[in-house]
């Protein structure tokens, strides 16, 4: 079989038919670029003076624009109809203070004779933050009222880190695997695997999905990896993270041993899971898995100070999603190491 070559001035491609490549999703499609999602305009008709209910409906319409779930857009809806329910549609916007939504959550839990959980309540105090946060980001309010409600996270367990001493031992094994030391086969497959999870964070679906002319290797000093959705309605969490500048070589010499007609790993994600275990068998790791890997990348890039905004991009988190995990790293990286 012929073995498959990665020019650096170009994306990673085998030698395929015509047919094969054009099923491949095109890495640049015409007028579109997988960037931060879109930002909304302002909206004129919306001031301070205007009612909470009409304020409302804008605030759907951006819940629209900027690809929130359509979960996440059902919970939103209903905890603004309750806040409109305690405030009324016609209270001025101006008018809302950070005391007047205090009383609400109190009203929430003690007097409106409909259980609160924890969890809900946390949702709900989300709500606040996100409506009010979004019209003081337009400057439709000079302040946003919503700042100083404590946001009280479910206490519930926290995910679990590989140390950098795991770490290490981690690469040691997989760059035996490599070699093929001790009698095996060579086999680079755990080793591209796992730095690419380390150091992207990307989820396991977007992993099987990747393409391989998703990989940028057009500036080889700063090699890149494009995750994309065919989903129209995810759209909004495409982006492009960079991948270390050494690790085209791993690629090169992962794609000689399995030539790829289309997707990088042309398996399963059961058969990727499996991989990942055979690398800590024997040690006193005991587990790996993708979702390890995807916080141990965001808690490094967290230590490091990296901009909490662009971590969030590069994660594909939402902002409702950032609100639960970056008190989490927060807590997680206080002691790791």
């Amino acid at each position: 079989m012929q073995q498959t070559r990665i020019s650096q001035t170009q994306s990673p491609r085998v030698q395929t038919s015509d047919e094969t490549l054009s099923q491949q999703l095109p890495l640049f499609p015409a007028d579109e670029r997988p960037v931060t999602p879109p930002i909304t305009t302002p909206h004129p008709e919306i001031t301070a003076h205007s009612p909470l209910g009409r304020a409302n409906s804008a605030f759907e319409r951006y819940m629209q624009e900027r690809g929130f779930t359509e979960n996440t857009q059902q919970a939103f809806r209903l905890d603004m109809q309750i806040l409109i329910e305690y405030l009324g549609p016609t209270r001025l916007l101006e008018d809302i203070s950070s005391s007047l939504l205090n009383a609400f959550l109190k009203w929430l839990q003690d007097t409106r004779g409909v259980p609160c959980s924890p969890k809900t309540l946390e949702r709900r105090i989300t709500t606040l933050k996100v409506f009010f946060g979004w019209l003081a980001g337009e400057n439709i309010l000079p302040r946003d009222p919503a700042a100083p409600l404590i946001h009280h996270t479910v206490t519930a367990p926290l995910p679990d880190l590989l140390t950098e001493a795991q770490i290490t031992e981690i690469e040691g094994v997989t760059q035996a695997m490599r070699r093929g030391d001790v009698g095996r086969k060579p086999d680079i497959r755990p080793h591209l695997l796992f730095t690419l999870i380390l150091h992207t964070g990307i989820k396991k679906a977007e992993c099987v999905n990747i393409v391989l002319n998703h990989i940028d290797l057009t500036d080889h000093e700063h090699p890149m990896l494009w995750v994309r959705y065919k989903e129209s309605r995810r759209r909004y969490k495409e982006r492009r993270i960079p991948l270390p500048a050494w690790w085209p070589t791993v690629l090169q010499e992962y794609l000689e041993q399995y030539p790829s007609r289309q997707y990088l790993f042309p398996w399963s994600a059961r058969n990727l899971e499996y991989v990942l275990t055979k690398v800590v068998k024997g040690t006193d790791i005991g587990r790996l898995t993708f979702e390890m890997l995807r916080w141990t990348c965001a808690a490094r890039d967290f230590v490091a100070g990296m901009d909490r905004e662009a971590l969030r991009l590069k994660l594909g988190l939402s902002e409702i999603s950032w609100y639960e995990v970056e008190p989490k790293l927060a807590l997680l990286t206080q002691s790791w190491k």
